[in-house]
């Protein structure tokens, strides 16, 4: 059956007007079909209007068919068609094709703006930042008139290249141009004002004739936090919210809690919280997430728990925010379990999650956890990840496996200033001072050691107790212009005063200029450390006056200095007065170092008095009950000594501290058959007895001395010393017998 002319006309015009319908409800496949059956009904397109949608569709469908089609129209004469080119040069855009592109733009005879805005915006979509500068400055060449889209574009591409000297001219262009008063454009500019300068961001906002956008708010906010000024930040939401009456929209409120986040205002983060329920946003992934870290930094891990409950879809981040909140308070069971959970419910995992773990690995001592997380590492190609392998070394070092650690460390292809700084404080705690300086020396032949890494040599060298090395670690912290730093100076203070030069920790002190409590309650603890309780108390009175308000260390360190200087009625005093007077609230470790003094002192029932009116919330720990029995082993109390045992045995059945606490205890007692039971059941139990050792120095080097350690090298040398040393103190302890003598029966 044959169509009329007038018929295939209506045929033709019907088939157009659905290949419309099919394109503007994005039904591409549908408009091909469309376009095909014209084809094969041999008709002829007089209007070429619909070949941009084919070409459209070709974008959104299939590369083959959109060259195929761009053969056809070039057979047929259409490319010379504006509209077609531009539609030719946007299909291979799409697809990436920049080269085939060009062309087609290069073939176009009567060029516009659209042709112009498509080769600008295509560049810029496909990641060729410098080539989308390059087509927008030739074609302002060619007066081209830009759209909205390609001047965003040309602005991002000026915040991501840094170039903001440009950009700031631009913005001149922009004001000459007309388009100064689009909001988007406003928007975009305040961006790039808020990455150089708050100042001109804060003019420009002021200078908006229309502030009623969240957006410009919320650049606003986000700049402010950016550069550490978390209060104007959060002035500006609270402006935002109550006097421009401007709903806060999800990124706005991440800006906001991340600002409650550095201020450590657990208070403002639960109003802030408490405004994402009302406006919805708790379902908001980013939020969620924000609520977590916040809560976490500020201490409450519960509430963290919360918004992490709250997250419908979580996501690995989610993950390792909350195991990383868990870490962060030491909650470690609770990291452990949740870890369980990730594992039933196969959540994704990553390098953070890895780190993770070596942090649970490593607060428990599971040397074997870590050697697997090491093994998931190589495994899953993550040894090139720098931050992953540090925290490798660091477990390592922690579970005393730092000759694991080093050859960790020697196989890293490139080593940060903080995989040396991990290293040397790796061998530093694990009483391998010599090792720890080699490690320094040869640090400083390869990188600049930062702040940290002097400490940690610091530590290193109050561990071998040298002074002549102490006094060289201090001049490289002088020469580096480092020692009046208040860190730095708090780690000299301590360095000297554990190798017993009380004079040289006080000259450091007094060479820092700013001090804050940390280095005041270092200075305490030196005096403590050589036995000088009155002078720590005497310290303490200066703190108060010059204004620094003492912490819970600070209080530690002057509770221990009385305990260990016999000044039980001072230390008593002061532990009274710490919430009334001080405003320090005391902790497990406070309660602790009470019973420390109180069992020193002989006081045995004072002191389990003051364990059974432990406050609620604490509960006596293996620390309290492993003081206690300390205290018993030196009166020799089997009564209650015993008990003290089956505590300490029972909250920590795999520390060998127990178990020798115990054995000596009925040692010393002539229990020797008892102590010879402590000992049978911690090698049943598996439990890894760490010897005492001392450090001696020969020769300028520390040598680690096992007591009875006759395989030593230097052995007969060690053996020799002590027991010339044993001589000298036996003519010291004469001498003191004799003046005591004079004094007594002398007068």
């Amino acid at each position: 059956m044959r169509f009329s002319n007038f018929q295939a006309g209506l045929r033709l015009s019907d088939l157009i007007s659905k290949i419309k319908d099919a394109s503007y409800s994005g039904n591409w496949q549908e408009a091909l079909q469309l376009y095909h059956e014209i084809r094969i009904s041999g008709a002829q397109l007089s209007d070429t209007w619909v070949l941009p949608s084919i070409l459209k569709a070709c974008s959104n469908t299939s590369f083959n068919l959109g060259t195929a089609m761009h053969g056809c129209l070039i057979k047929q004469g259409c490319q010379s068609s504006t509209s077609i080119a531009n539609s030719t040069i946007d299909f291979y855009m799409k697809y990436g094709d920049l080269d085939s592109a060009q062309r087609a733009f290069d073939s176009t005879k009567n060029k516009d703006s659209v042709s112009w805005n498509v080769m600008v915006h295509g560049n810029f979509s496909n990641g060729s930042i410098m080539a989308g500068l390059c087509w927008f400055i030739k074609g302002r060449f060619a007066h081209f008139q830009p759209n909205i889209s390609s001047l965003l574009l040309v602005i991002q591409a000026f915040r991501e290249l840094k170039i903001y000297s440009q950009g700031f001219a631009f913005h001149g262009y922009i004001f000459r141009s007309g388009f100064s008063a689009i909001l988007s454009v406003q928007n975009s500019l305040l961006s790039l004002y808020a990455e150089v300068h708050m100042y001109f961001a804060h003019k420009l906002f002021g200078e908006m004739s229309v502030r009623n956008d969240v957006v410009s708010w919320s650049v606003m906010i986000g700049g402010f936090v950016q550069i550490g000024e978390d209060e104007q930040g959060f002035l500006m939401f609270r402006n935002m919210v109550t006097e421009a009456g401007i709903p806060p929209d999800g990124v706005t409120v991440v800006s906001v809690l991340k600002a409650c986040t550095n201020l450590k205002d657990i208070s403002l983060g639960t109003m802030v919280h408490g405004l994402v329920i009302f406006r919805g946003l708790e379902d908001d992934l980013f939020v969620g997430n924000s609520l977590i870290d916040m809560y976490s930094k500020c201490f409450n891990v519960h509430s963290a728990f919360k918004a992490f409950k709250e997250i419908p879809e979580k996501n690995i981040i989610s993950w390792n925010l909350m195991l990383s909140a868990y870490i962060l308070n030491e909650s470690h069971l609770e990291a452990l379990a949740l870890l369980g959970t990730m594992v039933r419910e196969g959540a994704e995992k990553d390098e953070v999650t890895l780190a993770n773990v070596l942090q649970i690995a490593k607060h428990f001592l599971d040397s074997l956890k870590c050697r697997s997380v090491h093994g998931v590492i190589i495994r899953k190609g993550y040894e090139s990840n720098e931050l992953l392998l540090n925290s490798v070394i660091d477990a390592y070092a922690k579970c005393n496996l730092v000759e694991l650690a080093r050859m960790v460390f020697d196989g890293m292809n490139k080593k940060d200033v903080v995989a040396w700084s991990t290293m040397i404080a790796g061998f530093a705690r694990n009483g391998k001072p010599d090792e720890a300086i080699s490690v320094f020396k040869q640090m400083n032949e390869e990188v600049i050691p930062n702040n940290v890494s002097i400490m940690n040599l610091m530590e290193a060298c109050a561990v071998s107790a040298e002074l002549r090395q102490s006094k060289w670690a201090h001049g490289i912290a002088v020469r580096r212009g480092l020692a009046s730093e208040v860190d730095i100076g708090t780690s000299i203070i301590d360095m000297y005063s554990k190798c017993g030069d009380i004079e040289a920790s006080i000259r450091a002190f007094n060479q820092i200029p700013q001090k804050n409590v940390v280095c005041w309650s270092a200075m305490i603890s030196a005096f403590r450390i050589n036995g000088l309780a009155h002078e720590a108390l005497m310290l303490f009175e200066k703190i108060k006056q010059n204004g620094t308000k003492p912490n819970a260390v600070t209080a530690l360190s002057l509770l221990s200095a009385c305990s260990h200087g016999g000044l039980m009625e001072e230390g008593l005093s002061f532990f009274t007065s710490m919430v009334q007077k001080h405003g320090i609230e005391p902790g497990l470790e406070h309660y602790s170092c009470i019973v420390d003094m109180l069992s020193r002192a002989g006081k045995f029932n004072e002191a389990l008095e003051l364990i059974e009116k432990l406050p609620k919330e604490m509960e006596a720990g293996a620390s309290i009950w492993g003081t206690l029995l300390s205290s018993c082993r030196s009166y020799g109390n089997i009564s209650l000594g015993s008990g003290a045992a089956s505590r300490v045995l029972q909250l920590e059945p795999l520390s060998s501290a127990g178990y020798m606490l115990a054995s000596n205890l009925y040692a010393n007692c002539g229990l020797m058959i008892d102590s010879a039971k402590m000992r049978r059941l911690a090698k049943e139990k598996g439990v890894k007895v760490v010897a005492g050792y001392s450090l001696v120095h020969i020769n300028s080097q520390t040598w680690r001395f096992v007591a009875g350690d006759v395989l030593n090298p230097r052995a007969d040398e060690i053996y020799l010393m002590v027991k010339k040393l044993h001589g000298v103190m036996k003519i010291d302890c004469l001498k003191l017998l004799d003046a005591l003598f004079n004094v007594e029966f002398n007068g």
